[in-house]
This record gives C-alpha cells, structure tokens and sequence, in this order.
C-alpha cells in the first residue's frame, strides 16, 4: 500500500473539504469507534483526503475514539528484511551479509513502505511498543499494547499466540480507512489456523537482537506473499483473494460501512472475521476448521 507524496491540491480540488481532527473524530464515532475498543486499523491516506497534519491528525482522532482503555494496532513488518530467497545467493553474497552488524530491532527498524505511513508513525509514536518479529511485526499504542505484542511467536507467527489471535481474544476490532480489502492482514490468521488441503509455507531466515546481540534464527510461516493456499479455482480472475473474501463478508451483513474523511471506510469485528475466513476456506478449498 505504499503511496506516493500526497498531491494536496488535487485532494481538495475533490470538494471534500480539509479532513480535520475533529471531523475525523464525529465520522469515526459515527461507524461505530467506541471508547474501550481494541482496533487494528489499515489506512489509504490519498484515499482520507486532505488531512490537516497528517498521520498525527490521524493517530490522535483514533485515540480520541478509542480514549485511554482502548488501544491501536497497526501491521508493521520491516522493510530492511532480507528476501526469503537469501539462502540461495552466492556463498560469498551471503558471507558478506553475515559480517555486516545489521539486525532487526523493533525499536530502529522501519515499518514495511508498502504499508503506507501510519505503520511507521503509530511505532515511532511516544509509549508504543513492537513485537518481536522481524518479518511479522506488529506495532500497538495504548491500554492492551503490551498484551498484544509480548512473545510474538518466532514459527507461525499469524498463527496461535501471535498478535492476531490475541486481538480476536481481546474482543478487537479492525478498522478499514480508504484501504483496499484484500489488506485486511487478519485473514492470515485464518490462513495460519484453516486445516485446508495444499497449504503454502515458507522458511527464512533473520537476524534479530537477543539480549542486545545479534542471533541469526530460522523461521517458518504460511506463504503470505506468494499466497497459503492456491486460490485460483474460487475466486475471480485478476481478483485478490482477500478481496473477494472481505466482499463475500460484506454481503453476508458483516461489518459497517461509513465515510472517514473522504474514504469509503469498513468496521468489522474480529472474530466474526476469523469465523467467516475459516468457513470460507474450508468450504471452498476442502478441509475443516
């Protein structure tokens, strides 16, 4: 979801008017934020218009909605990764990677671009907390923040124990603010627990700190990139996945529907997410939940 610079006369040029944090705050309100909530949030800023400050103005109207019991989640991931394919470089290639002193660290390394911009501005934000994971992680502002991310399983990391499954424990929520559907990252935990035929894995390998040193770990999880499943007998072609799952989901009458801003925006609860991606998976692909 990575965006280029905002062009800011073209997003008023819309007729939408500057997107203020009050007014974030009455559209939030209105699709059905309440204080206490635990929310994953995934935001297209072009999509929100013109918002007066930026993410910040962003970040601070959820807070308001959300009030000091409630908490923001966001996926973060890390940009500096090395590919999944680095095993299979030349050995000299990987000979020098290994000498260099980088390594994952939740609080320097930055959020996946391709995550748009308020990935890296909830993680830098004063009082937030990482999980663990380099390729995987998750950033969390809030009263549940710590609960969230703690212990970010190494394997499986969309799987049982990993921010996701704790956010459907929580009772969260996950916002949709302008982003594309097929971004709602949930649905790997679905992926992570579906007992379906012919699921994708991958193994990698990271450096991460432990202890303030550098450790070189192996890790395994479900194919998020190229896909955990092969989709291609269920959904339309050209159709992302995810997407025709979240519309499927929508139809069924689950979740809201609102503007924030200027931005077409979704609200769903998490464990009726989790629900209908299990029973979607499972019926379409064969298997059981």
């Amino acid at each position: 979801m990575d965006e280029p610079p905002p062009d800011h006369a073209a997003l008023l040029a819309r007729g939408d008017g500057p997107v203020t944090r009050g007014r974030l705050l009455r559209d939030l309100t209105a699709l059905g934020l309440v204080e206490g909530d635990t929310v994953m949030f995934h935001t297209r800023m072009s999509a929100v218009g013109y918002v007066v400050g930026g993410p910040p103005t962003l970040i601070g109207a959820l807070r308001d909605a959300v009030g000091e019991r409630g908490t923001l989640m966001v996926t973060c991931g890390w940009n500096d990764a090395l590919p999944y394919g680095f095993s299979g470089w030349p050995q000299p290639w990987q000979d020098a990677v290994r000498a260099e002193p980088f390594a994952y660290d939740p609080v320097l390394s930055e959020a996946d671009h391709d995550n748009g911009r308020l990935p890296e501005a909830l993680r830098r934000w004063p009082g937030a907390v990482r999980s663990r994971h380099p390729d995987v992680s998750f950033a969390a502002l809030g009263a549940a923040a710590t609960e969230l991310t703690a212990d970010h399983p190494w394997d499986d990391p969309h799987g049982p124990g990993s921010p996701l499954a704790r956010l459907v424990a929580l009772g969260g929520r996950v916002l949709m603010l302008g982003a594309p559907l097929e971004t709602l990252t949930l649905l790997h935990h679905a992926e992570a627990l579906a007992d379906a035929p012919g699921k994708r894995f991958v193994d990698y390998e990271q450096p991460v700190l432990d202890g303030g040193r550098r450790v070189w770990r192996r890790f395994r999880d479900i194919d998020s990139s190229r896909g955990a499943f092969d989709y291609s007998s269920v959904t339309p072609v050209g159709q992302d996945p995810f997407e025709t799952i979240v519309r499927d989901m929508l139809a069924a009458g689950i979740g809201c529907r609102g503007r924030v801003g200027a931005a077409d925006s979704h609200l769903f609860e998490a464990g009726e997410v989790l629900d209908f991606g299990l029973t979607w998976i499972g019926e379409g692909l064969g298997g059981s939940r």
